[in-house]
């Protein structure tokens, strides 16, 4: 007899099991891959490096520190072909997490499968290739708006002909939640983002109208859930009827299965704590429900960060724990075997209504605007995303927003999960680096150099005259072409483009009273002085997550200090050019890929060599112990990992380092 409610005529299929992976080097990064596939995952997750993400080689100066640190180096169809090696790609669900580089390292994925004999037509996967919430958060760009958006209409329009099941953009509101977004925020800027890229494609002429319908099709979202798990569920539901409505409305989509919102998820990485870990397993689960409860708004693909990555970069046990929580839900529960449970729900009809009013209001605010490019370079998308992380940060601060183990609830035993000889995460081999360099260097001495210099003819050629990229970027995988030679002939045609920070038109309502004492210290440190307290906030290497620096950068200044923030990607010759120009008080250098003790170390010498080594130095990131004690024996003032959440308390903190100083001069 069955339940009472329950379909005899079906159960859903699972949605696709993933885990965001790889790190060192491309044959470490295959072993993971094939480990975890043996343990039941059933799609691959590309995590990318530094470099390639932002088109640089391993041996370019600026990736110093950088290589395999937060994802696999790939710098050539060799590194791509050893990748994948003994997976058969024609049977693999792939997705891609990357963006300014979409079209090389789809180029790439191409050719390998083509030397497994694989037809491009048969692929299935997904390039994130959503440059603009690059912009407000990952900080992963390398061109202007314009010709980014025509790239991303390359890969549309090339996929559309050639790889019809490949989804040739995902657009990422993952990383505006991680990035400050409120769940309203999250669905604005999302469906204009698809919105811009879906009027730059019609615009463009390289896709019929007949055409038109199919590639609003193919178009996928890549979200986040966070723990009002109530609310992020009818976000969910909101963004299907959102996109049903503007599909239909705006571009006149009538097959109903072209407007369906397809979408993939990996739940909320913000709010995993340093401070007892073991406790981010339930939150995990708790955000995988949103994405899944709800049938007709259910992922289509999910991957679960790991229980350490406030710690450090996940190990396979760690990520095979995760990959454990999406199997049992998915094979032990009976969540697949009914119809939708929340339909008829008078409580998630009413939040869904009251989540779409206002993000279609915020839909409206952008498109009067000129649309989310106007929105992204006029700072405004910025600045509202910058408030509302201000906002959080200040309500876990002041105990409004209580987090378990953080502001509450923190008498603890040890965790027995930390304790072993590893800390409890994965630590990436210095050698790795040397290792990837000279293996980039020896396909650089056996490639045929006249076929890779046609192919790059030929990509500066189709670049120049508006051609698609794509063929050309496929015969530059062929020939031997590297990611930073690729990224460099379209930088010299498109030239680089530097996003707004953001922090001048932020408002951090609330803050004052909290900061009214550190301000009063800056007030009368200026009148003793004769000058004001000044901090330059630096973001050296290629890690283009600002959030943490940005709240420190709008902090400082509404305590009163003079604030120099020139945005990410700095190098460390820059920022000691910077700090001896401004004449600064204190350095504060944010860095979450890694490779705080190369980037640390080279600035602090370079400061020693110009003269101003007495400048205190302060570093932010995700920093292990035994990390964070080389820095403080090589001068170091401070060091702030995710356990410190208290900004006013860092204000006093850079109060004291300068007044410290200040006597010390004296």
């Amino acid at each position: 007899m069955s339940d009472k409610g329950r379909s005899n005529t079906f159960r859903d299929e699972p949605w696709l099991f993933r885990t965001y992976a790889g790190h060192s080097s491309a044959e470490a990064s295959n072993a993971l891959f094939r480990t975890n596939l043996a343990r039941g995952q059933t799609g691959l997750s590309v995590a990318f490096d530094l470099p390639t993400q932002t088109g640089y080689d391993s041996d370019d100066p600026l990736a110093r520190g950088e290589v395999g640190k937060v994802g696999v180096p790939i710098t050539s169809l060799d590194d791509m072909t050893a990748l994948f090696d003994g997976i058969p790609l024609d049977r693999m669900n792939t997705s891609m997490t990357i963006n300014a580089t979409a079209p090389w390292l789809l180029a790439l994925y191409i050719a390998a499968a083509e030397r497994q004999g694989i037809d491009r037509a048969v692929l299935q996967g997904t390039v994130q290739n959503d440059i603009i919430k690059e912009y407000l958060s990952r900080g992963t760009y390398i061109f202007p708006p314009a010709p980014s958006l025509r790239l991303i209409g390359d890969v549309v329009a090339f996929t559309c002909r050639e790889m019809p099941k490949w989804n040739p953009t995902n657009v990422c509101s993952y990383h505006l939640q991680e990035a400050g977004a409120t769940p309203v925020q999250e669905l604005a800027f999302a469906l204009a983002t698809a919105v811009a890229v879906l009027d730059a494609i019609r615009a463009g002429g390289q896709v019929s109208e007949a055409e038109f319908p199919r590639v609003v099709g193919r178009i996928s979202f890549f979200v986040n859930a966070g723990l009002h798990f109530v609310t992020e569920l009818a976000k969910m539901r909101a963004f299907v009827e959102l996109w049903d409505e503007i599909t239909a409305t705006r571009y006149g989509v009538e097959d109903e299965h072209l407007r369906r919102f397809r979408y993939g998820v990996q739940v909320n990485s913000l709010g995993l704590t340093e401070q007892q870990p073991e406790n981010n397993v339930y939150r995990i689960l708790l955000e995988t429900l949103a994405v899944t409860l709800s049938r007709k708004a259910r992922a289509r693909a999910v991957q679960l960060p790991a229980w350490n990555e406030a710690l450090g970069l996940p190990r396979p046990w760690d990520q095979q724990w995760s990959l454990r929580l999406q199997q049992i839900l998915a094979c032990e529960t009976d969540l697949l075997e009914y119809p939708d449970i929340f339909d008829g729900s008078t409580v998630i009809e009413a939040k869904v209504g009251e989540l779409k009013a206002e993000a279609m209001a915020e839909l409206a605010r952008i498109e009067a605007m000129g649309g989310a490019l106007a929105a992204v370079d006029s700072g405004y998308m910025k600045s509202r995303l910058v408030e509302s992380s201000a906002a959080r940060v200040q309500a876990i601060a002041a105990g409004t927003r209580q987090v378990v183990g953080v502001n509450c609830y923190t008498e603890t035993a040890p965790s027995p999960l930390t304790t072993g000889e590893d800390g409890g995460f994965l630590s990436i081999d210095p050698a790795t680096e040397a290792a990837q360099i000279e293996r980039l260097r020896a396909h650089r001495a056996r490639r045929d150099a006249r076929a890779a210099e046609a192919a790059l003819a030929w990509l500066d050629r189709a670049a120049r005259v508006g051609e698609n990229v794509m063929p050309a970027s496929i015969a530059c995988a062929h020939a031997g072409v590297t990611t930073g030679e690729w990224a460099a002939c379209l930088r010299r045609i498109f030239g680089e483009y530097s996003a707004p920070t953001g922090i001048a038109g932020a408002h951090t309502a609330g803050a004052g009273d909290a900061l009214a004492p550190v301000r009063a210290r800056v007030e009368a440190m200026a009148r003793r002085t004769g000058r004001r307290l000044k901090i330059l906030v630096g973001k050296p290497g290629l890690d283009g997550h600002s959030n943490g620096a940005e709240q420190i950068a709008v902090a400082a200044r509404d305590s009163g200090m003079e604030v120099v923030f020139e945005g990410i990607r700095l190098s460390p010759a820059r920022i000691v050019g910077t700090a001896l120009e401004e004449a600064v008080h204190v350095v504060g250098l944010s860095i979450l890929s890694g490779s705080h003790l190369q980037l640390v170390e080279e600035v602090m010498a370079r400061m020693q060599k110009a003269g101003i080594g007495d400048i205190p130095v302060v570093v932010g990131g995700i920093i292990p112990p035994e990390d964070a004690k080389a820095l403080l024996a090589c001068g170091v003032a401070r060091i702030y990992t995710p356990k410190d959440f208290s900004i006013p308390r860092i204000m006093e903190d850079i109060v004291d380092i300068a007044e410290a100083a200040e006597r010390q001069a004296a």
